[in-house]
Order: C-alpha cells, then sequence, then structure tokens
C-alpha cells in the first residue's frame, strides 16, 4: 500500500496547521508505517467486500456460509417519541452489566442505572450460574428502587453474536469478550434468563424484547433523531447495524407490521474471516491475530476496535526499539509485555497540542520510561495517530457502503463506544474521509449516542409492549 496524497491522509491534518511535526518523524518510522496508510482505492475495495459479503448474508441461498452474517433482529419500526411509561433495561456485554430503569414520555426520557460485576469464574462457568447472578441482580435492583409492587417489561441488549428467531428469541451464536460458557451455544439466551428469574419467583419482569448494542444504539439516536437508520459500535468491539427493506432481507420470516423495514445486526466485526481483507492487513496485524484469544476471527474488528490498537501500537514501537530506530534501543522488556499499551493511552498521546508532549510523558511514566526523547515521543504520536486513523478510515468505509445501500438523501449514523467517544480526532477524520468515499449528493452526519444499549433497549421493549396491548 502506498501513501495517499490527499489531505486527510495526514492524520496530523485538521489539528494545528504547523507541518514541522511531520516532518520531524523519523524517516525509518515514516518508511515503515507507510504500510498503515489506506488510499481511497484500497478502501474502496474494501468497501466492494464489505458490500458483497453483506448480499451473501441476507440472501437464503449464501446465508449459511456468509462470513458477515446479517442477522435479523425483528426491530422493524424506528421510535416516534411517543413512547410512554417505565421499563426495565438489562445490558449485559462484558466484565460488568447494567440494570436500568427507563421513565419514557414524549420528548423525556429519564434513566436510573446500576451497575454489576460479573466475576470471572461466572464468566468461564455454568449457564445457570450467570444467569442466576443476573437475576438476583434484577431483584436487588428493584427491591433498591421500591419497584416491587410494579410489573415490568424488560429490554434485553446481549452483545455477542445473536441469531433471533424472534422479538422475544435470541440464540447464542458464540461467545467473546473473555466469556466461554459451552453448554449455551445454541440456547436461547432469553429462555435462560425467564427461566431464572422464575427461580426466585420475587419479581415481575416480562422478557419481551432482546438486542444488541448496535440496534440499541440505532433506536437510541433514532428517538433523538429521526434520521438515524445506522447504529455502530467503535469501542472494545466493533459492529454496525442498519434498517433494511424487508424484500431484501430473505431470512425475515414474519409478517410486516407495516414499515417495510427491519434492522439488520451484520456482525461486521468477522468481515475479513476468509480472507478478504488480508490486502490490508500488515505483518503486525497478523501478529496481534495470532497471539488473540481466537486467531483468524473478527479480523475486521482486529483492525478497528479498542481491545486491540494498543497493542498495534506496542508491537510497532518494539520493531523500532529492536531496530535502534526508538528509545536509543532500550525499554524492549516494557514493550515486550502484551497489554503494556492501553488504548485509553493513544486518545491521550494524541490530545496533547502539537509540539507539546504533556500527556505524552505521563503515560510512558507510568510504563517506566522517563528518558524518552522529544524525538521519540514524535515517532510514538505518529504511530498512535497512523493506528487510530486507520481504524477511522475503515469505519468511514463501512458507514459509507450503509449509507449507499440505504439510499436516503440524507441519513444520520449514531455511533457509541470508547474509541469514537474519547478519541480527540476520531470524529472528524472518519467524517471527512466518508465526504471522500460518498458522492456529494448523500448528505450524511455522525451522532454520539447516548446510553443507547439502556434507552435503545427500553425503547424496543417499550414498542413490543405497545403493539401487544
Amino acid at each position: 500500500m502506498t501513501s495517499c496524497q490527499n489531505k486527510v491522509c495526514n492524520p496530523f491534518y485538521g489539528e494545528q496547521p504547523e507541518q514541522w511535526v511531520t516532518e520531524k518523524v523519523s524517516a525509518k518510522v515514516k518508511e515503515v508505517l507507510a504500510e498503515m496508510q489506506l488510499t481511497d482505492d484500497v478502501l474502496r475495495q474494501d468497501m466492494t467486500v464489505f458490500e458483497q459479503n453483506i448480499e451473501r448474508g441476507l440472501k437464503k441461498d449464501t446465508h449459511p456460509d456468509s462470513i458477515v452474517k446479517c442477522f435479523i433482529t425483528y426491530v422493524q419500526d424506528l421510535p416516534n417519541g411517543s413512547e410512554t411509561g417505565k421499563y426495565l433495561a438489562l445490558d449485559l456485554g462484558g466484565t460488568n452489566f447494567r440494570v436500568l430503569l427507563v421513565d419514557l414520555a414524549p420528548g423525556k426520557c429519564d434513566l436510573t442505572s446500576d451497575i454489576y460485576s460479573t466475576p470471572v469464574e461466572l464468566q468461564t462457568g455454568t449457564g445457570i450460574a450467570l444467569f442466576d447472578h443476573i437475576a438476583a441482580s434484577l431483584a436487588d435492583f428493584i427491591k433498591n428502587h421500591g419497584l416491587e409492587n410494579e410489573f415490568l417489561d424488560l429490554g434485553f441488549t446481549f452483545s455477542f453474536p445473536l441469531l433471533q428467531k424472534g422479538l422475544r428469541s435470541g440464540t447464542l451464536v458464540k461467545w467473546t469478550k473473555g466469556y466461554n460458557i459451552p453448554e449455551m451455544i445454541g440456547e436461547d439466551v432469553v429462555k435462560w434468563l425467564r427461566e431464572a428469574i422464575e427461580r426466585r419467583g420475587d419479581v415481575k419482569i416480562n422478557v419481551c424484547a432482546i438486542l444488541n448494542d448496535t440496534t440499541g444504539t440505532l433506536m437510541s439516536c433514532a428517538w433523538k433523531n429521526p434520521k438515524c437508520r445506522i447504529g455502530m459500535i467503535v469501542g472494545t468491539g466493533h459492529n454496525a447495524c442498519y434498517l433494511e427493506k424487508q424484500s431484501n432481507a430473505e431470512m425475515f420470516d414474519e409478517p410486516d407490521l407495516g414499515s417495510g423495514k427491519v434492522i439488520i445486526n451484520l456482525e461486521a466485526a468477522a468481515l475479513g474471516d476468509d480472507g478478504a481483507l488480508d490486502f490490508l492487513r500488515t505483518d503486525i496485524d497478523r501478529e496481534v491475530d495470532a497471539e488473540s484469544p481466537n486467531p483468524g476471527k473478527q479480523i475486521n474488528e482486529k483492525l478497528i476496535s479498542g481491545m486491540f490498537l494498543g497493542e498495534v501500537v506496542r508491537k510497532y514501537t518494539l520493531k523500532f526499539i529492536k531496530s535502534g530506530d526508538m528509545f536509543g534501543g532500550k525499554h524492549d522488556d516494557v514493550f515486550s509485555q502484551r497489554g503494556i499499551i492501553q488504548t485509553s493511552f493513544i486518545s491521550n498521546i494524541e490530545s496533547d497540542q502539537t509540539g507539546h508532549f504533556d500527556y505524552c510523558k505521563q503515560i510512558l511514566a507510568q510504563i517506566g520510561i522517563t528518558d524518552a526523547s522529544e524525538q521519540d515521543m514524535i515517532d510514538l504520536r505518529y504511530i498512535c495517530q497512523l493506528v487510530s486513523t486507520r481504524s477511522a478510515y475503515l469505519c468511514a468505509a463501512d458507514a459509507s457502503v450503509l449509507i449507499k445501500r440505504i439510499g436516503e438523501p440524507d441519513v444520520v449514523v449514531g455511533i457509541d463506544g470508547s474509541v469514537y467517544k474519547f478519541h480527540p480526532l476520531f470524529r472528524r477524520i472518519m467524517k471527512e474521509k466518508m465526504k471522500d468515499l460518498l458522492d456529494p449528493s448523500f448528505k450524511f452526519d455522525l451522532m454520539l449516542s447516548e446510553d443507547g444499549s439502556g434507552r435503545g433497549a427500553a425503547l424496543v421493549a417499550a414498542m413490543a409492549a405497545m403493539r401487544a396491548a
């Protein structure tokens, strides 16, 4: 891959007018990292691969073997602001989970939430133990908030790959994010949650909808902006969903309730698991993949998400240390430690004003390095910026494909996740690149989701409950 010539390829573009920083990056660092810079031609190749995979995932005859699964969510409507009532939301997707009470009224959404931990032994134990713990936490929440006498509908955000068989039924395809409970693969997680609640017998909860975090993001943003048609996660993980015509979604098997549309959960993290993205992967990417818990899987996610960006930065830095091009060839012991560079470090390093290295010095001191030269910090920042810029470019490519599929003249993309939320330049870089990749006739905007996993789950539950009433 060659360096692109347009202005947005420069990761310092739009931040400060000075160009001296890029000029001061070590020649060797620039030379090696040229492989990280994605041209518009390469990004359009990525878009073609993504589009082809979506088509395969939507069609009955190719869906079983498709990499991008395009799972049907059975959510046919977007919120219109008329949703009312109190609803519970359960958000499970990591080492912690949340229980929320969401009070909806026209133009109003009040949230009350508590966070509960999921001990490591439960993440790799039995299904009964995990869901009994979740049910106990639900009961604790209800008691603490004086809801014992209320019958509440619940929306369940389950942020793991899920094959839905309806709005109230979802079969676990595989675990991610450190969870590993083999007996639950192929099981209906809603059934497990209902049975755990029934075993207790002390709470009145109706689990009326299951969704993943991308759908929640889309629903939450659509409640605020009716132009929202796409939900995307750019955080620890990566995924996207969008509103598709039911006629194109051949796996959809329920009656049309009037919208003619349905939200598709792409499971976009798996793009490239068949080797289709090898043209933009580097040797460092392959090393990170090989050392991950799931080699050869979730390739797109490993190029984009916060779980892996820090490792890419670490490995490039270690490479330059070993070649004597950074840190005087020292500190390879530090950069040999997996996980030593957290993705939050990247955002902080890039938050320094051009020519200043306050955050960079703090982070290096935190990992035991106090003798870095200005050149080292310039080069480290450059590595960080190329890694995060590539992530933003790939997100821009994915979003551009979905905007073109939807075909509406003005679309909002709702986005949640720590990388998008906290990186100082991610939104700007992503938006500028989308302008390069899309025809000017397409208008779009990017919208930060506010608690999509909670508000979105409650909105889906509200719409399901109101329809059933």
